[in-house]
């Protein structure tokens, strides 16, 4: 009943076109559908598995802590200890073992020591790029984000997968050279 709240999560990203923003649910669906499609450009040996359960529960802790916009400075100085007690209560209300499961992929993918967490990191970092790039600029126009600031969070996508860092690198290119995003 508990995790039935992400669809009431509503991000700053839009769906690709424009005509509403979407909910952590959809967001978390959306991702997992891409690490599947996405998986060839996995470092080799990456658990993809264990990539999918981590991206199914990276973003519970939001049915508390609400979302964070990643370009909101303040909001992103505040984002660990809001997630943090999140996930205590959320994860608590768990039988033991099932919350220490799930709790131990919540961390990894917030630690984002192992390739797998990493990879999984990086397509929760790609998506919004990938809408925005698809939809005029959609949040960055709106937000006034600008090329340099998404770019400093491409470093974490290449991080999990040079080949999808690249991948974004090139859709911010080609979004400031199309006018959607600012230099």
């Amino acid at each position: 009943m508990e995790i039935d709240k992400l669809k009431r999560v509503i991000r700053r990203n839009t769906l690709i076109d424009g005509s509403r923003r979407e909910n952590d649910a959809e967001h978390s669906w959306h991702i997992g559908m891409m690490a599947m499609v996405m998986a060839e450009h996995a470092p080799p040996g990456v658990d993809l598995d264990r990539v999918l359960a981590m991206l199914l529960v990276h973003d519970i802790v939001e049915i508390d802590a609400g979302d964070t916009f990643i370009y909101d400075q303040r909001a992103v100085e505040r984002q660990s200890a809001l997630e943090q007690a999140a996930a205590d209560r959320i994860f608590g209300l768990l039988p033991e073992d099932q919350a220490k499961r799930l709790r131990a992929l919540w961390d990894e993918f917030e630690e984002r020591t192992t390739p797998e967490a990493r990879f999984a990191k990086a397509l929760d970092r790609l998506a919004p790029i990938i809408v925005n790039h698809h939809n005029d600029g959609g949040t960055w126009a709106l937000y006034k984000v600008t090329a340099r600031q998404v770019l400093e969070k491409v470093q974490i996508i290449s991080e999990g997968s040079p080949e999808l860092g690249a991948y974004a690198v090139g859709l911010v290119e080609s979004s400031v050279a199309r006018g959607h995003l600012a230099p």
